[in-house]
């Protein structure tokens, strides 16, 4: 198994062990829940986190990435092309008012991540590199029943060492089908920028408030626990410009980052009926 499969697996643990259930009342279903899980990982070290203890879609975390750092908040604009994730949180002009890109780049009247690769361009040793998607103004608090607000709400991008170091804070993951899509995502993005700024990978940080395994995937959970594999660790080889390239909606790069890393990826069987719990 690579590294993160032992990572997830141990989350999972204890979760399923030690996690509290209860039932969430906007949902009606129950969860076991442990607050506070914080994980990491060193990606030149160790590889890239795809998950191979189960099969997911590399194809869906790729284009939806690229779709984010080009701040584009409608899926007919180079999303759907790859994915339909975010149809079920369009408003009825085909706009996700919550879309992370758009929030990142537009949504606050400051391009947030251009500045951030501005700020770390000019000065590396900045600890001022921090992105907010949550808009107090809006969102959580009991202020909007939309079913839609940012899961992954804020990350923090440090260049410790000649790395670029990233640490991504979630309010709330689905373990079992929100954390292995939001990692792997993440750790694209951080890949990216730190080619664009020519540093290397370094350590990437999950840290969930509310790490949570909805009762309709207690099997799945189990069955993910008992699984092993001898799966090396998988390398990222990045095209050029990813950057500059993700912000032009490039087909091309969406399509050759998929086939590079699926061409290193054996996973283990994929576990049908996974339901999403909106």
């Amino acid at each position: 198994m690579t590294n993160f499969d032992r990572i997830y697996q141990n989350a999972l643990k204890e979760i399923m062990e030690k996690g509290i259930e209860e039932t969430n009342r906007r949902t009606g279903h129950k969860t076991k829940a442990i607050p506070g899980l914080t994980f990491s990982f060193d990606i030149e070290k160790e590889g890239f986190p795809v998950l191979t203890l189960r099969k997911i879609p590399i194809r869906v975390f790729v284009a939806e990435q690229i779709w984010f750092i080009s701040g584009s908040r409608k899926p007919e604009d180079f999303l759907r092309d790859y994915t339909k994730i975010w149809d079920d949180f369009t408003n009825p002009n085909d706009v996700v008012t919550v879309a992370y890109g758009y929030r990142w780049r537009k949504h606050f009247g400051r391009d947030q991540l251009g500045k951030l690769v501005e700020l770390l361009s000019n000065d590396p040793s900045s600890r001022h590199g921090v992105i907010v998607t949550w808009d107090p103004t809006s969102d959580g608090l009991g202020g909007s029943n939309k079913k839609n607000v940012p899961c992954p709400f804020t990350f923090t991008v440090n260049i410790i060492g000649g790395k670029l170091h990233l640490h991504n804070v979630i309010r709330s993951n689905d373990m079992i089908l929100g954390c292995p899509h939001d990692v792997a995502g993440f750790a694209l993005l951080q890949c990216i920028l730190a080619q664009k700024l020519g540093v290397k990978p370094g350590v990437y940080t999950h840290t969930v408030s509310n790490a949570h395994i909805y009762d309709v995937h207690y099997e799945a959970a189990e069955e993910i626990m008992r699984r092993t594999n001898d799966h090396k660790s998988i390398v990222l080889d990045l095209p050029a410009d990813s950057f500059k390239r993700a912000e032009e909606k490039d087909q091309s790069l969406a399509d050759d980052i998929i086939n590079g890393l699926s061409s290193q990826y054996q996973p283990g069987e994929a576990i049908k009926g996974l339901k999403i719990v909106l």
